[in-house]
């Protein structure tokens, strides 16, 4: 036996186990890695601290970048750190895999990314897609987040209805005297001072959490000729300073300045962190007494409760009576943060807080309650009610004791992103607002901090204009367009060269439907497991983001055409039929047709035939239908299969599916 031969053999086999013992002590040392980033990701999510939770999953995943789970909670704690990109990729990547199974809240997230981003047209395909999956579920949180989706699917056509018809205001952002890289909020106005909160200050930070503190700000209003004009806009507020020291205590965040009608006493909030979100709130009283302001006190309970954030304070008159309103998420309200109010006593005590009802109040938070005396209103800002998305502002009047339904106050106050903190200031001419939208400044990423924003109003005992209601219905009908419409292959009327029908789209719909399981099957035939699961979710998306989101779009539009019919409007609907290149021409132009004649048929047969005396309707005192068909549209050369043999590809692949379609192009009224 050669002896050089067995030591090389030797050596070998020790680098063999040296190089296993390596790669196994590697892959303990990053598995352990993995489980303490992990730990201490959750630990922040816990403690609300997302943007440390971000970091520490962002850094899980580059170890294992395959973990759903891992994926999943990076993309919650991104959007709960506003980094809205990040957090929808990792959605859409989860949803497209997933679909629905282990992570049903991916098209909810999504959707409300994108109403957030004003996307409102592609955020309802996703809301759509989620109420229709969970509007039975068993589970009963997804199920009531399915009512909440078909809430805010509706809400996506509202917005686009609020942009088209803006109100005559300007919103102007304020100037960088006042306005910086982090939060601005809570502005009042009172004669020529500006009085708001700020996390600007950086010498004092929450060392338990490493934040700014709150503090109350001051800025006076320049005298005319000290005002610079640069690009147009005024430069009309002093640089800020920190409001009096009595007020601005250390180690404790201040904010939310409000003053009595009369300026002699002043209410602010006063919060304790409890992690780096969340804060434990009360409400403090100073008064004006020999030209000097008192020290802050804590208000007494009713008002202030132990174990309940008590918070956002606005003085206002009810009834000529002075009232305290604030929010709170006490015991007895509809839950999350609510507005209460209660009375200021003559000898500056309160009565017992009332809850401003369920109408103004929801499950969601109402927060920054703001009381207009002069037209008995309180506005408020409120993630509940049908709105823009984030926070909205809305305002309720107070009639016979009550407050009733709220009305959004309308673009371009509400943006997609947070409004809140509604203030008119002392001459009831101008307003200020506080909202994180798209142009507030920031310091890491858009849409993390609040500025302050303003803007003129006609006096308030001015009557404002009506609304004409009539106009904002028809947009809405205009929003829905172009309605697309989908069809199974050679239908309605298969091999004929007919140009009309006597289905309705409705019936060729519900045939649609019953063909989904064949779809399902034969669209993903023949895919290895990975494949045919990704091609069984692409069916599925198709059938509900395109095909019931069409039919639902056109109940609608349906719903909304009865409306402006019996007000007696004249409606002009253009139609256009479209045919693939991939059969005879002259064949596709007749299906087509006969495919815009099963939406005519619709029409007539909508709710027993009530549409029917509008078509063509020759009695100019009543609402008219005149039905325009433009031209038979080509659709562009496709790369779909047009091998009858090859039907999975033909007939079956969402691809050629999406190529069977007419739409209503436009709705317009005739003068």
């Amino acid at each position: 036996m050669n002896p050089s031969k067995t030591n090389e053999k030797k050596i070998l086999l020790l680098r063999f186990w040296a190089l296993l013992l390596f790669v196994f002590v590697f892959f303990k040392i990053q598995s352990q890695s993995l489980k303490s980033l992990l730990k201490n990701a959750d630990r922040c999510m816990v403690e609300h601290d997302y943007f440390a939770a971000s970091q520490y999953y962002n850094k899980a995943l580059l170890l294992d970048s395959l973990n759903m789970d891992t994926q999943w909670k990076y993309a919650e704690s991104c959007r709960l750190n506003y980094d809205l990109d990040d957090a929808k990729h990792w959605y859409d990547k989860i949803l497209k895999v997933d679909n629905l199974k282990n992570y049903p809240l991916a098209p909810y997230r999504i959707g409300i990314i994108l109403q957030f981003k004003g996307n409102y047209k592609e955020a309802k395909k996703y809301f759509d897609k989620y109420a229709r999956k969970f509007k039975t579920s068993k589970d009963a949180e997804l199920k009531k987040l399915a009512a909440r989706a078909r809430m805010y699917y509706d809400a996506c056509d509202f917005a686009m209805v609020q942009i088209k018809n803006p109100l005559p205001v300007v919103v102007d952002h304020l100037d960088t005297n006042i306005n910086s890289k982090v939060s601005e909020y809570a502005p009042y106005e009172y004669d020529t001072t500006l009085y708001f909160s700020s996390l600007r200050n950086k010498s004092q930070r929450d060392e338990d959490f490493g934040l700014n503190y709150n503090k109350l700000y001051v800025s006076n209003r320049k005298k005319q000729e000290e005002i610079h004009h640069a690009n147009g806009e005024d430069d009309e507020w002093k640089h800020a300073f920190e409001f009096d020291t009595i007020f601005n205590k250390n180690s404790v965040h201040n904010a939310n300045i409000s003053f009595n009608k009369d300026f002699t006493q002043v209410f602010i909030s006063r919060c304790k962190q409890v992690n780096a979100n969340t804060f434990n709130c009360k409400i403090y009283r100073s008064e004006l007494q020999n030209g000097k302001w008192t020290q802050p006190e804590e208000l007494p309970s009713p008002v202030n409760i132990g174990g309940f954030n008590t918070t956002q304070p606005n003085v206002g008159e009810v009834d000529g009576v002075p009232t305290l309103f604030f929010a709170s998420n006490r015991a007895g309200g509809e839950g999350g943060l609510d507005i209460w109010y209660t009375t200021i006593e003559k000898d500056g005590s309160f009565g017992v807080p009332v809850n401003a009802g369920s109408k103004v109040n929801s499950p969601e938070d109402e927060i920054t309650p703001f009381y207009v005396s002069a037209i008995n209103t309180l506005y408020f800002s409120s993630t509940w009610h049908k709105g823009l998305g984030g926070f909205d502002i809305f305002k309720s009047d107070f009639k016979n004791k009550t407050f009733n339904a709220p009305q959004n106050a309308g673009y371009p106050i509400n943006s997609s992103q947070n409004d809140i903190y509604y203030s008119l200031n002392s001459k009831k001419d101008k307003v200020y607002i506080s909202s994180n939208r798209t142009g507030s400044y920031f310091e890491e990423k858009p849409n993390c901090c609040n500025d302050i924003f303003a803007f003129s109003i006609p006096p308030i005992e001015e009557p404002l204009p009506p609304v004409d209601t009539t106009k904002i219905i028809i947009d809405q009908m205009k929003i829905l367009c172009p309605l697309t419409l989908y069809f199974h292959n050679d239908e309605p009327n298969p091999k004929t060269l007919d140009t009309i029908t006597k289905k309705t789209y409705k019936k060729t719909y519900d045939e649609y439907l019953v063909l989904r399981p064949t779809y399902l099957r034969e669209f993903p035939k023949g895919r290895d497991p990975q494949e045919k699961e990704i091609a069984e979710n692409r069916i599925t998306s198709f059938m509900e983001d395109s095909v019931d989101v069409g039919m639902h779009d056109l109940e609608k539009f349906a719903q909304l055409l009865e409306v402006v019919l019996q007000r007696n409007e004249k409606v002009k609907i253009t139609m256009k039929g479209f045919c693939s290149p991939l059969a005879s021409t002259d064949y596709n132009i007749h299906l087509a047709k006969r495919r815009v004649n099963s939406l005519k048929n619709y029409f007539i047969e909508y709710k027993s035939g009530m549409f029917k005396r509008f078509i063509n309707n020759p009695n100019p005192s009543e609402g008219r239908i005149d039905f325009f068909e433009e031209d038979v549209g080509e659709l562009p050369t496709s790369s779909v299969s047009d091998d009858v043999k090859d039907k999975q590809n033909s007939v079956y692949s969402p691809g050629a599916a999406r190529e069977r379609k007419i739409q209503i192009l436009a709705v317009s009224t005739i003068n």
